[in-house]
């Protein structure tokens, strides 16, 4: 059994990772930059190790990682997300030195995360996918020929990255003219790559994904779909899992095409398969394989009671799957919030600064996966997420309830949050009818003109001040 796991991540996730293996009799090994010196993951895992001032290069030092989990002597790493979580370099690397990488093969990686080649396998496998270009586009002229021919409005995307970063949707051939030198020179700042396709856009559709594990014995299961429509500028707000908008048909047949999409590439360990559902026909079609944990796999944990990071750790081991099929069942709903330090009301702009206090929610159907505390300092050179506050509950009804609550129980005080807004959202009726798509956040500015309530202490101090300089004191 693997004995001590390096972590090459940061933040909630390494925490996450630190518990399971702590769970496991498994030692942790923490990496951390300048200014994650202060981080809980770094206070919870057995060891930490500097890996230098910068604040990203470290963690984007594929070798240096590896030499470091050889010196300290793991036997494993896990990528977390983000940052290495998908480099086809970092997984060869650590097979060539001996250390399992706790993920798919480089080979899986490198092919699913070129989502020219990607399209290209899933075609061959029989998987549907929107209309597009065959491969990467050669020039502006090539992208304004596929347009035409599968009609606007068309999307022209990176064809290595992700994170909702390089997309550009196009109404009419003069926007793609405009768009295409700007997308390309982005993905290529972004991703070292300037490759980008086009494929039809579908609009405002609902974005499904479905959770698979595959272990080195032929075994791939599910554990059901989330839905991830409830989105801003192509990031994702707020998941469920499962989705409250397919029925039972529609549900059998897209978890069905995520495993037969796993199988075709010999998929081990954890992966997403994420589509997209035409609103107006319900067509499905794939839209890319994520090669590694999900931000939101909280949610299918909590419907299905699969630990799915314990279950990553043992397929690296070799051993076989836990579960069987039909050992799967799905009960309740599970919705995660991601409660970012952003504040809503001037545009998302980030809002980072020290944590004066904080107040995680409990109670039943209640799960927070957090590495803030009071007094942590949130550091700006990182993505916005400071927590993910998870609910469960066995009706949709109720876990919309009992996620307005714990957003209410929750305090996040000293930097801005996504919370007031959510609680707007949880209120909204189209969203609590469970029918809704990829536009709802645009289509419902009103949502952000919500009262921010002030902490009782707050209150008394701002009384205070005024009722002092009111009497001159």
């Amino acid at each position: 059994m693997i004995r001590k796991i390096l972590i090459a991540n940061r933040g909630e996730i390494a925490v996450r990772i630190v518990r399971a293996c702590a769970e496991m009799g498994i030692k942790s090994v923490a990496i951390y930059a300048d200014p994650d010196r202060h981080g809980l993951h770094v206070k919870k895992a057995d060891e930490a190790y500097n890996i230098g001032p910068d604040s990203i290069a470290g963690y984007l030092n594929a070798h240096r990682i590896v030499n470091l989990a050889v010196a300290t002597g793991c036997d494993a790493l896990h990528p977390g997300y983000g940052f290495l979580s998908e480099n086809p370099e970092l997984a060869a690397i650590c097979a060539r030195r001996g250390v399992k990488f706790i993920g798919p093969s480089s080979e899986v990686i490198h092919k699913m995360g070129v989502k020219t080649e990607a399209r290209r396998l899933m075609i061959e496998a029989g998987i549907p996918v929107t209309p597009g270009s065959e491969g990467s586009l050669a020039d502006l002229d090539e992208a304004l020929q596929v347009a035409s021919e599968i009609g606007y409005p068309v999307m022209i995307k990176a064809s290595a990255g992700g994170g909702g970063r390089g997309i550009r949707r196009c109404e009419s051939a003069a926007d793609l003219t405009k768009q295409y030198d700007r997308v390309i020179s982005e993905v290529t700042k972004a991703f070292g790559s300037g490759e980008v396709f086009i494929e039809k856009c579908v609009v405002n559709p609902r974005h499904i994904e479905v959770q698979i594990l595959g272990d080195s014995h032929g075994n791939v299961i599910h554990l059901f779909e989330r839905d991830c429509s409830i989105q801003r500028r192509h990031q994702k707000l707020i998941e469920l899992a499962p989705s409250p908008q397919l029925n039972e048909e529609q549900r059998q047949t897209i978890c069905t095409l995520a495993v037969k999409a796993a199988k075709s590439v010999g998929y081990e360990n954890a992966g997403t398969v994420e589509f997209l559902i035409d609103s107006k026909d319900d067509s499905c079609y794939f839209m890319e394989m994520n090669t590694r944990l999900q931000v939101e796999h909280t949610i299918s944990e909590q419907i299905t009671g699969v630990d799915i990071v314990r279950e990553q750790i043992r397929i690296a081991d070799g051993q076989a799957l836990a579960y069987k099929q039909e050992d799967i069942q799905r009960r309740g709903f599970a919705m995660q919030l991601r409660i970012n330090a952003e504040d809503p009301q001037n545009d998302f702009l980030p809002s980072f600064g020290r944590i004066t206090r904080y107040f995680a929610p409990g109670g039943p159907g209640v799960r927070t996966d957090a590495a803030i505390y009071t007094g942590y300092q949130i550091p700006p050179y990182y993505d916005s997420m400071c927590a993910k506050l998870i609910v469960w509950a066995l009706t949709w009804e109720h876990c919309l309830d009992r996620g307005s609550r714990a957003l209410n129980d929750m305090g996040v005080y000293g930097v801005k949050t996504t919370i007031p807004y959510y609680l707007e959202i949880l209120k909204s009726p189209d969203f609590r009818s469970g029918q809704f798509d990829t536009s709802f956040v645009e289509s419902h500015p009103e949502l952000i003109n919500y009262s921010v309530r002030r902490p009782p202490r707050e209150l008394a101090v701002a009384i205070s001040a005024a009722v002092a300089a009111h009497l001159g004191v």
